[in-house]
């Protein structure tokens, strides 16, 4: 298979990793030490938005460059078109501190449909942190399969809605490819779907590598998940149809909850009504987050994930361009 964008790397392309963090001072000295062992030494970069926990000063420290931004400036798609600009190398890894590398090949894995010309993206497996519970583990299980694959636009009817997936928590993206498809937007949440989005519009590929694996997952309460799924229903609100196919993620939902439920009744069926508190706080905050534009500009802080967002220069209430 061959690129849509056919300009070939060199067998050993310059390649960059820019890791996005905030109050990240515990997770750094886990996180980057594996990043700057890998054989292919690429180009590290701390990107921090105003922590008050000395993260830039330890990664400095830890031997990694730094890219400092106000908290007011902040925002997951432009800090992150922001990052790869300044790396500027011919492929740019996206990451956050707590994805931990599981092996340490695993960026020469990440990296191999790209050089080989299979893919324009690709994204790591992600397997939950030892210890971790089963709903921390289970959407680990959902998204990330063992077989690994590659994607394109003529794959709508076999993937719905997961066509788009993409993860910024470990991806690797070809620099040329976001300099043609425009880079990263604004965005309250989601910049990595947008950009897939685009991506194969333009007749580019995604591949989904499972054989390059980080630990990641997180533990977090009814709140935590209502105001992160408010985000992803509000960044979704525009287009849905046309971009997204909200019928389609409506599907996945489903699926989803079918299946964590199905394993829940026959391995921990005491948890079955807490994990229906789980999907019901996911599903309504998806809900009021896609009719967040409606809602007053005060309450929608406290609604979202993200209370900084709605006081920077990327909070608009207009469509975002996709």
């Amino acid at each position: 298979m061959t690129l849509a964008n056919s300009s070939m790397l060199q067998p050993s392309p310059s390649v960059g990793i820019a890791v996005i963090t905030h109050n990240a001072a515990q997770l750094l000295p886990r996180s980057l030490p594996p990043l700057q062992a890998f054989a292919e030494r690429p180009r590290l970069v701390v990107v921090n938005s105003s922590s008050r926990d000395g993260t830039v000063d330890l990664a400095q420290r830890l031997g990694a460059e730094t890219l400092v931004v106000e908290r007011s400036h902040f925002n997951h798609g432009a800090t992150r078109e922001l990052a790869r600009k300044f790396l500027g190398t011919d492929i740019v890894v996206m990451m956050t501190p707590d994805a931990i590398p599981a092996h340490p090949d695993m960026l020469t894995r990440l990296l191999r449909p790209l050089v080989s010309g299979e893919a324009d993206v690709a994204y790591a497996r992600q397997i939950p942190h030892p210890g971790a519970g089963f709903l921390e583990s289970f959407p680990r299980q959902f998204n990330y399969p063992d077989v690994g694959h590659v994607r394109t636009a003529q794959d709508h009817d076999q993937y719905g809605a997961y066509l788009y997936f993409c993860s910024n928590s470990c991806a690797a993206w070809l620099n040329s490819t976001l300099d043609r498809i425009g880079g990263f937007r604004p965005a309250l949440t989601q910049e990595d779907a947008n950009a897939a989005v685009r991506l194969l519009a333009s007749g580019g590929r995604i591949a989904y590598v499972a054989d390059a694996v980080v630990f990641h997952s997180h533990k977090y309460g009814l709140k935590q998940e209502f105001k992160r799924y408010f985000d992803v229903g509000y960044e979704r609100r525009w287009g849905a149809e046309r971009v997204f196919a909200a019928a389609a993620d409506e599907s996945r939902g489903r699926d989803y909850s079918r299946i964590m439920l199905g394993q829940l009744w026959k391995s921990q069926p005491w948890a079955l009504p807490y994990g229906l508190l789980v999907l019901a706080a996911k599903y309504l905050g998806y809900k009021v987050g896609e009719n967040g534009a409606h809602l007053h500009h005060g309450l929608i802080r406290k609604l979202s994930a993200q209370d900084f967002y709605w006081d920077s220069i990327y909070a608009n209430p207009s469509p975002p361009e996709v």
